[in-house]
């Protein structure tokens, strides 16, 4: 038995409590760490694309410090977090596809921090990639998970994505004002990011709560 694993043993954790332990961790530094940054940040507007935290979009990138470390620091601790989890819940469930898409989410998220909104066109590839994976994670999660929990995992994702394609469908088919435009590019971005980090948060307690002789049934 390895050190880690008696670790775990006389703790009483499993990879699955770890890994859920992981996930509200990284839900909550991602709420404060954008909240902190969005605080130091000279006269910012819940209407700005939040990426702006870590810097604006060419061609004249305006960078304000400490929100941009603050915020790419988050965007990497989080997906670094993330990531992990993903590994643990990897070892501890027979269905992979979950575990698998939890992992891309994490990547994605990482490499928003890694590529900041003034390297183009990397950054709006990889929030892209966290948006659409986070969404269809949390959409997944639902089939993990017992009922009504099971339903709330559903509308997490369902809203993120949704509003996601619909930034699409009327931008690029439609051709005319989204919906929501009085919100502010800013305010219907927060609509799709916000549901997901709430996500891990409550998907995150799900996994410490669900008595342990009941886990391996549920998502297998």
């Amino acid at each position: 038995m390895s050190q880690t694993t008696s670790l775990q043993s006389r703790l009483g954790l499993s990879n699955r409590s770890l890994a859920g332990f992981g996930l509200s961790v990284s839900g909550f530094i991602g709420f404060m760490g954008i909240i902190t940054a969005e605080v130091l940040y000279p006269n910012y507007s819940t209407r700005q694309d939040i990426s702006d935290l870590g810097s604006t979009r060419p061609p004249n990138p305006v960078i304000h410090e400490p929100s941009a470390t603050i915020f790419n620091s988050t965007m990497l601790l989080t997906g670094v977090i993330v990531i992990l989890s993903a590994y643990l819940l990897y070892q501890a469930m027979d269905r992979r596809g979950f575990p698998l898409a939890l992992a891309v989410f994490g990547f994605g998220a990482f490499g928003v921090g890694v590529f900041p909104g003034n390297v183009a066109p990397w950054h709006g590839l990889f929030a892209l990639l966290t948006f659409f994976m986070g969404g269809i994670t949390a959409l997944l999660s639902a089939r993990v998970v017992s009922r009504p929990f099971s339903f709330l995992c559903g509308l997490f994702g369902g809203v993120s994505l949704l509003i996601l394609v619909s930034v699409f469908f009327f931008g690029l088919v439609v051709g005319g004002p989204h919906p929501l435009e009085f919100l502010g590019a800013g305010g219907i971005e927060r609509w799709v990011v916000y549901p997901l980090i709430l996500w891990l948060l409550v998907f995150g307690g799900y996994l410490l709560a669900e008595p342990e002789h009941t886990k391996r049934g549920n998502t297998a």
